[in-house]
């Protein structure tokens, strides 16, 4: 908390100021000094109920309650207060009691506005309250918006419900649907089932993609250049634009082209050899190219993502931490157009660093292209009337807040200065053949004749020069009729790549196309459907889960609407409708709930459960017998026989759908990898199996049924509880062991353990034991770690009392050589590495530490994402603080045979209107 001591015209009372976060609330109470208390809500105080324990008694009973909106009196919400938030409250209250008026000043967007409303609800203050709004927090900006308030603008606020309202009921309503069809504890989003389903499309294209070959051939000129065959006898070599997104060659060019084969290539180049190139033809032409206009909320997080390397979470929790300290504006926006005081500030520096020839003859005006721009702030830039550079800031910025300052200042500086010149050059060359063949060579060049905006970026490539073949190549001069030495023909072979993926900023920027989501939502979305399970992160690519395949193919078969991009784009422009006070919020909703114009609305869509069948839901079909099935515990193969048995398979947890052709497919369903018999115990008389396992190989017994005991009546008695029940002993295989040649032998062995040696002096039994970090002594509640899974069968009583008898080690020991080596940071020159560590793989740094995720595995990973991760903790840590050191406590070791039943084997199949503030909600 931010206060001071300065004396009020109303004796010791303060002005109160809320904000959302405690950063904000520090950098604004140092500017505004005496008379004024600071403190932050620390974002919303109240919402939805979360939970049953949220909702109060009186209204618990009521129908509506689970789902937080009473349908029937106008879709009100029912607002509690956040459990975990009731102490701030309490904290704001008492602060209330000695202040004279109250500002709020949260962010002004939708969620600002609601955030300032639901504390005036909350609070119940007698005293002034008005609406304290800025778009930077510089000490000029603050303090002209004490000056400047307003009130609260209830349009923002009916928006912003009207979206918490559409969301609540869009989730409560899909999501049973799919715990029942498809996968308990899963969920369904007005935006992130739409995501969803963009990567699942993408995924479908490679799927269907036909790889197609073609090759070319180049020539290396004497003169320093390279020139590539064009045509041969007036037909055009074929070339990646002749190939269409299906990877097979394009309809309407198959009569036109030349599509040369690895023979093909090679005679020509051998009948090219030792020809001279004969200049034909040379053509130069001017290009101009435009600075981009500053910076949004997405092409921020584009930006970051191409050029550091950054998820859009990772960007915003930069940008904030830059926005809260008085660094940069406000960072979400739709806006790309800048202030009459940040041009001139733009074009100053420009002007200061790279003379006035640089600057644009006049102020750049850009107009935005964005749909459904939502309310007006200013792009992204430095804050103030002067822009500090990114060499001033350094000493004061982290390395990451340095990186995301360096792209905003150099966009924002950028887009007042003048277009950047270039001079393309294009020679073709004739080629004639000894049998006659008439060839066709050409090269291509550019130079950059005057740098204009390009200089504020230093060594950074602009999109357009990445695009450009010929972008840092200079031509020699030559004349028409020249004759060129050759010093080699070559020929190399191509192949069509599929469609790329989605990485999170192409996925930013096609939300951004269709007009769905907006920049306070991109971040979040893109976490959620990897929190769901839908997304894992290859490297940067985004790869849709089977799971996401079967929820995707039941929402565009039954709720078709739902996950219409246009319907859902809509959406968005209706929300901007009522946020500008052209719609009301009740009117839309019930169009939304019940349907308009013959169109089913969201209540008769989910009432539909009986049209879904859960079956065909969760089955994509590989071939005539063999499908994939997604069921509780994920996906898996099955093959299917006319005799009424199936076989199954699990499929790795990492493989992409595009991976499992139906030649993987025969593959996985004939590998040796399920349960595999060994024999029977001699003691015990049970089976012993070998099974793959969710954590790895491992050996079972296999209990006997139970038998069925019978009631006086002759019904059956209840089976015993499942924690009164025998347990079958299971053991995880060594690290020498695999399933294909355990025997019956080892597995015995196995199931011995642990091994009990004997007593120590305390009368403590010592016993040998393989636990889920390998193999240890144990003795009380004293545990010695062994250096060797042999030793778990060859330990002896005094071996393990010499143990005992010896200081105990630290439990790090020798540090274990690095897993993977990703390469070097280019920024900080330390080398990045992945090693394995208590809780699984980490990448690191040697500073910093942070965990791979969900989908990150050791072949895929590289130095960018490696790079993503360890920025993305830096982040985190940055708002959060270091991780506290825990006191270690033992893990339960887990079982390897703790999962469903293992998947290779045969199944026998059996038969078988606007209101006042304090009376529009309902309030708890």
């Amino acid at each position: 908390m931010a206060s001071s001591k300065k004396a009020s015209q109303q004796g010791d009372l303060k002005t109160l100021v809320i904000v959302e976060s405690p950063a904000k609330a520090r950098k604004i109470g140092g500017y505004l000094g005496d008379g004024y208390i600071v403190e932050a809500s620390v974002g919303h105080i109240r919402d939805l109920p979360q939970r049953a324990a949220d909702i109060p008694k009186e209204v618990k009973k009521l129908a509506w309650s689970k789902e937080g909106v009473d349908i029937e009196n106008d879709f009100a919400p029912l607002y509690v207060i956040n459990p975990d938030k009731r102490a701030k409250v309490a904290e704001l209250k008492e602060l209330m009691k000695g202040a004279q008026e109250i500002l709020l000043a949260t962010d002004e967007d939708r969620e600002g506005e609601a955030i300032a409303w639901h504390l005036i609800e909350v609070l119940q203050p007698k005293i002034p309250i008005k609406r304290m709004v800025f778009n930077e927090i510089t000490q000029e900006a603050i303090l002209a918006a004490v000056e400047n308030t307003r009130d609260l603008d209830y349009n923002l606020i009916d928006a912003q419900e009207t979206r918490r309202v559409l969301d609540r009921l869009y989730g409560y309503r899909l999501s049973p649907v799919l715990w029942k069809k498809v996968m308990p504890r899963i969920s369904a989003g007005r935006v992130q089932s739409v995501a969803t389903r963009l990567i699942v499309e993408k995924e479908r294209e490679r799927m269907a993609f036909i790889s197609s070959g073609w090759w070319d051939i180049t020539a290396a000129a004497e003169l320093g250049f390279n020139a590539r065959l064009l045509s041969v006898d007036s037909k055009k070599i074929a070339a990646t634009s002749d190939f269409g997104a299906d990877g097979a060659v394009k309809e309407k060019s198959l009569a036109d082209i030349l599509l040369l084969d690895e023979t093909g290539a090679k005679s020509l180049v051998e009948a090219f050899k030792g020809l001279p190139l004969t200049v034909k033809s040379m053509e130069e032409s001017p290009r101009t190219e435009k600075p981009k206009p500053p910076f949004t909320t997405s092409t921020m997080q584009q930006d970051a993502g191409s050029r550091l390397g950054w998820g859009a979470q990772i960007t915003m929790r930069i940008a904030q931490r830059l926005y809260e300290n008085g660094y940069i504006t406000y960072m979400r926006t739709d806006s790309i157009n800048l202030s009459e005081q940040a041009i001139k500030a733009a074009r100053a520096a420009a002007k200061s660093l790279y003379g006035t020839d640089h600057v644009y003859e006049t102020a750049r005006v850009y107009q935005g292209k964005t749909k459904n721009a939502q309310e007006a702030h200013e792009a992204i830039r430095p804050a103030g009337d002067t822009f500090k550079t990114p060499g001033e800031l350094a000493p004061e910025l982290s390395r990451d807040e340095f990186a995301l300052y360096d792209l905003i200042w150099k966009r924002t500086v950028a887009s007042q200065m003048a277009d950047a010149k270039k001079m393309q050059m294009r020679v073709d060359f004739d080629v004639k053949t000894a049998n006659g063949k008439a060839a066709i060579f050409r090269a291509n060049g550019s130079v950059i004749t005057f740098a204009g905006f390009l200089a504020a970026y230093d060594d950074v490539v602009t999109d357009e020069a990445k695009d450009e073949e010929s972008a840092d190549r200079r031509l020699p001069a030559m004349s028409v009729g020249q004759s060129i030495k050759v010093n080699e023909y070559s020929c190399e072979g191509h192949e069509t790549k599929p469609p790329a993926r989605y990485t999170e900023p192409t996925l930013v920027k096609r939300l951004e196309e269709l007009g769905i989501g907006r920049p306070s939502t991109f971040a979040s979305i893109i976490q959620t459907i990897q929190d769901r399970g839908y997304v894992n992160k290859r490297g940067r690519a985004l790869v849709p889960t089977f799971l996401a395949f079967s929820v995707t193919g039941l929402l565009e078969s039954h709720f078709t609407k739902l996950v219409d991009y246009d319907f859902t784009a809509s959406m968005e422009e209706d929300l901007d409708k009522i946020a500008a006070g052209e719609a009301g919020r009740v009117d839309w909703l019930r169009d939304f709930y019940y349907g308009v114009d013959g169109q089913p609305g969201l209540n008769e869509l989910s009432l539909d459960l009986g049209n879904i069948d859960a079956r065909a839901t969760n089955t994509m079909n590989l071939s005539d017998v063999i499908e994939i099935r997604v069921g509780r515990y994920g996906a898996y193969l099955q093959e299917n026989f006319d005799d009424g048995e199936r076989k199954l398979a699990n499929i790795p947890e990492n493989m992409a759908p595009d991976e499992l052709t139906l030649a993987k497919a025969i593959e996985l369903l004939a590998a040796p990898s399920g349960e595999r018999e060994l024999g029977i115990d001699p003691v015990t008389g049970l089976e012993v199996v070998a099974k793959s396992g969710r954590f790895g190989p491992y050996i079972t017994e296999i209990l006997p049924e139970e038998p069925v005991e019978l009631k006086e009546d002759g019904t059956p008695k209840k089976k015993r509880k499942k924690a009164d029940a025998p347990k079958a002993k299971t053991a995880s295989l060594l690290s020498t062991m695999n399933l294909d040649t355990i025997t019956l032998d080892d597995a015995l062995q196995l199931l011995s353990l642990p091994r009990t040696l004997g007593t120590n002096s305390l009368g403590d039994e010592i016993t040998v034991q393989n636990g889920r970090y390998g193999p240890y002594l144990k003795a009380g509640v004293d545990s010695r770690t062994l250096t060797s899974e042999d030793q778990l069968f060859s330990i002896t009583l005094d071996e393990a009392l010499d143990i005992y008898s010896k200081p105990k080690e630290r439990r790090r020991g020798v540090a274990k050589p690095p897993l993977k080596e990703l390469g070097v940071d280019p920024g900080t020159e330390k080398a990045v590495i992945i090693k394995d560590g208590r809780f699984g793989m980490y990448v690191t740094d040697g500073e910093t530490n942070a965990t791979l995720r969900r989908g990150d595995t050791l072949e895929a990973m590289t130095l960018e994402r490696g790079l993503e991760l360890l920025a993305g903790r830096r982040a985190w840590e940055a708002e959060n603080g270091p991780s506290p050191k825990k006191s270690r406590k033992k893990a339960a070791p887990k079982k390897a045979g703790d999962k469903p039943p293992t998947l290779t084997k045969k199944v026998v199949k059996k038969a078988a209107s606007k209101k006042k503030a304090a009376t529009k909600k309902n309030k708890a």
